[in-house]
């Protein structure tokens, strides 16, 4: 009985350490709401943050801390979704960022043919 008590203490540990790993957005983002989801696995993550006090913006790639400038995100992508058959990008943004940022994304997005996602807080 005791290996088994064991056994159950590993688990919980294992399943415990592994959940807090498994973080989509690693950066806290203020989506805006939606009731529609969509059931596509997205391949790359793309999130803008949006800092009013400086008014600047970083690109994170995948939910990386380190930021990325615009200018190498396309680039970063078609490495990134080179050997893909359905490319497609989520792109997670902070409710303050403005329009013109996120049609940057979509536009290196329809320049490849990649599908985009634009994800959503569930209401």
């Amino acid at each position: 009985m005791s290996s088994m008590t064991d056994i159950v203490f590993l688990l919980l540990i294992f399943f415990l350490v592994t959940s807090t790993l498994v973080n989509p957005n690693a950066l806290k983002l203020l989506l805006p709401k939606s009731t529609n989801q969509v059931s596509a696995k997205p391949m790359v993550s793309i999130s803008i943050k949006h800092y009013p006090q400086s008014n600047t913006f970083s690109y994170h790639i995948n939910g990386k801390n380190t930021p990325v400038r615009l200018s190498e995100i396309e680039l970063i992508i078609q490495n990134e979704l080179k050997e893909e058959d359905d490319p497609t990008l989520s792109l997670h943004v902070d409710k303050t960022v403005p329009m013109e940022q996120v049609v940057n994304i979509m536009n290196i997005a329809k320049r490849n043919q990649y599908r985009i996602i634009l994800a959503t807080a569930p209401e």
